[in-house]
């Protein structure tokens, strides 16, 4: 892995903290985060909706071009939905 790799990595994991970081203090987005990913899981372009719907609703905001950081939250949230329906 070259340098530019390693720095890459590394400010997608400082702004994934930052956005873990933002849930703590605030732990009404972690529901809020949950039911729009509920809402749009199954969506053609899934990503977009849910990270519009809770850059709209919520203190987080997801660029309209996504990071690292902002794929994995997304990719995040969808396999915490897909793991509560599969205790269903």
């Amino acid at each position: 892995m070259n340098t530019s790799e390693i720095k890459n990595k590394e400010r997608a994991l400082n702004e994934f903290l930052l956005v873990l970081r933002k849930i703590m203090v605030e732990p009404h987005i972690c529901a809020t985060a949950l039911e729009i990913t509920r809402k749009h899981i199954d969506d053609k372009h899934a990503n977009v909706k849910i990270a519009d719907e809770l850059s709209a609703t919520t203190s987080v905001k997801i660029p309209a071009v996504h990071s690292e950081a902002d794929t994995l939250f997304l990719e995040m949230l969808k396999d915490l939905v897909r793991d509560e329906k599969a205790l269903y």
